[in-house]
């Protein structure tokens, strides 16, 4: 039985390579095209030449033949190896990871090289760590990856990434198991045809990159954008061969890795997904806030243990994976798993969030123990004052100049106030722009006569017989109204943010650009030195969390904010860390889980019935001025 299913297994993976060989045979040929059609023009001169020397083209009308495709194939001939030099120096695009030596990881080395053993495949040149539920092979032996990457491939074998999270939440049989179809494919990729159908599509897929390299002349910029297009319609010509090509390296690699482990590996798939689902939630729920307050929790791998092992106590599907937490787990492989922790932490706030590649005095690591302190009671306060900063801005707008601040001061009571009112006043109904720049500046009577006129061209749109095909008005205007100058007012600080680190990062090319002049570098050769923010295109993080919310959304949550001040100020209530919700209000210790509802109905219906019984039953004065930030 077993010879039956090793003959199956062989069978399997031989079709994969060979089918992953054919793919790559058809990209080459897409390359040996190019370059044929590259010198079609000076094989034609060669000819007419000849032709001229031998007799058989003598006349005006040849030799002019001749010098119109001389003059084509010289072009030409320089045109593509401009091409080809782009090609073969732009730098490949390579994943952000931290880099483990093999002096930090020896056990996990150890295990990796024992595993590319077990399946005859090469083992892999050396291991590094992404803070997401994924592992791959990834090829680093361009050039420029070598200088940028202290633990990048020597020699021609690929570097194995690994996901973070796995080595924390997986035990080491399950890691192996998890790691033998991604170290199989060691295996195809020194092959010479797929090594260098890969190096080709990579090469095309840096050229297409280059013309967005900031520093570039005019010249040189378009000059790179006739390189990009032709590189451009190369790849298209070899992409659905290319992809081929990697599924059948894919197949060859897990038909080889079902000889070691293949029962552990139906376990571990499990154990997968489920690593996705907490690593997840951990990102969205709990870290996001605290790189919002300019914080980066320093143990991310260690938050997915504590969120998984909530969630195996929550679910009763989840039940009995809690229990593999006596096992041995993958992260003793490393020698300092807290160091490693900490500096996957900070790259998953670089790519997820946009923020500094170094910690500083605005974006400092926090601990898990400080975090109710440091980041929920901080995001809390910071929320509700710039809840009543909108809030004075819209009355200060309302009054006029030099009119006297208000005397109720940061309440509760204020903000349910606003939201239950019937009929906004005219400065409510402006646009959100004019009350954010009264709270910036009262005194600029500028800003009114903006409001005016946004309130005149309000005016003029309700004349309009169009009108009259809208819905039905929101059930609550007030909320609307609230909740567009607040998402006014954010707007400006996220630019704010994105501005500040543009500058840092504009100051770190200038930096890093000068040595490269020096030693008479390209500029596409050292665009990557300097990774000083996450994007390489500006200060935007490569993979966003959330999409953009609706004001509705952040309103709720401003006032949800202003509530938990109110409750922490007044009713000995306390900020907690829920590991799958994130920030959570404990009262009593136990967690408010019946806030939510009532804060929604205040600001969707406008009905505060439902907050002032939460209110009177938890103890929580509203009238009590609260502690901003």
């Amino acid at each position: 039985m077993s010879g039956v299913s090793g003959t199956g297994s062989a069978v399997g993976e031989e079709w994969g390579a060979r089918a992953a060989r054919s793919r790559a045979l058809a990209v080459l040929r897409v390359r040996g095209r190019a370059l044929g059609l590259a010198v079609l023009p000076a094989a034609v001169a060669v000819v007419l030449y000849a032709g001229e020397v031998t007799g058989h083209f003598s006349g005006t009308g040849w030799g002019t033949a001749r010098w119109v495709v001389t003059a084509l194939a010289v072009v030409v001939l320089l045109a593509a190896t401009a091409v080809a030099l782009v090609v073969a120096r732009a730098r490949p695009a390579a994943t952000p990871t931290v880099e483990l030596a093999e002096t930090a990881a020896p056990d996990l080395y150890r295990l990796v090289r024992d595993l590319a053993d077990r399946l005859g495949v090469p083992a892999p040149a050396a291991i590094a760590l992404t803070p997401d539920c994924d592992s791959w092979l990834e090829d680093r032996t361009h050039r420029e990856h070598r200088t940028h990457h202290a633990g990048g491939g020597t020699g021609g074998a690929p570097v194995l990434v690994i996901g973070s999270p796995f080595l924390w939440w997986m035990r080491v049989g399950e890691l192996r198991a998890v790691l033998a179809p991604v170290v199989a494919g060691t295996g195809p990729a020194a092959h010479p045809d797929i090594a260098a159908a890969r190096r080709f599509v990579r090469g095309l897929d840096a050229a297409i990159a280059v013309p967005r390299t900031p520093g570039l002349d005019p010249v040189r910029r378009l000059g790179a954008r006739g390189v990009g297009q032709v590189a451009r319609v190369l790849l298209r010509a070899c992409r659905g061969h290319a992809a081929e090509m990697e599924r059948g390296v894919a197949a060859a690699g897990s038909e080889r890795a079902q000889e070691v482990d293949y029962g552990v590996r139906i376990v571990a798939q499990e154990q997968v997904g489920l690593a996705y689902a907490g690593w997840d939630r951990l990102l969205t729920r709990v870290a996001l806030p605290a790189w919002r307050m300019g914080r980066w929790p320093a143990k991310l791998d260690a938050g997915v243990v504590s969120a998984l092992t909530e969630l195996s106590r929550r679910d009763r599907l989840a039940d009995g994976f809690s229990s593999r937490l006596g096992e041995r787990p993958a992260c003793d492989l490393l020698e300092e798993p807290g160091a490693v922790d900490e500096a996957a932490s900070l790259l998953a706030a670089r790519l997820f969030h946009g923020g500094p590649a170094e910690p500083g005095p605005e974006w400092s690591p926090v601990e898990w123990s400080q975090y109710p302190e440091e980041v929920v009671d901080r995001k809390w306060r910071t929320d509700a004052a710039r809840l009543h900063q909108v809030l004075d801005g819209i009355d200060a707008a309302a009054a006029g100049p030099g009119a006297p601040p208000p005397t109720d001061g940061p309440t509760l009571t204020r903000v349910i106030d606003r939201l239950t009112m019937t009929a906004p006043g005219p400065a409510v109904g402006a646009t959100a722009e004019a009350p954010v720049e009264a709270a910036a500046d009262q005194d600029d009577h500028a800003d009114l006569a903006d409001s005016a006129d946004s309130a005149d061209l309000a005016d003029s749109a309700d004349l309009d017989p169009l009108d009259d095909l809208d819905d039905a008005p929101p059930p609550n205007p007030a909320a609307d109204a609230l909740a567009g100058a607040l998402s006014a007012l954010l707007a400006r600080e996220e630019a704010a943010r994105e501005a500040r680190v543009a500058a840092e990062s504009a100051r770190g090319r200038t930096a890093a650009a000068a040595p490269a002049a020096d030693r008479g570098a390209t500029a596409y050769e050292d665009v990557g030195a300097y990774e000083g923010v996450s994007g390489p295109d500006g200060p935007l993080p490569l993979f966003p969390l959330q999409p953009p919310r609706s004001g509705r959304d952040l309103l709720a949550d401003h006032v949800t904010a202003m509530v938990c001040c109110a409750a922490v100020d007044t009713a000995e209530a306390v900020p907690g860390l829920d590991w799958l919700d994130g920030p959570a209000l404990l009262l009593g210790g136990e967690r408010a889980t019946d806030l939510g509802p009532r804060v929604l109905s205040l600001v969707e219906d406008g009905d505060p019935e439902p907050l002032r019984d939460w209110l009177a039953r938890t103890g929580v004065r509203p009238e009590k001025p609260v502690r901003l930030v």
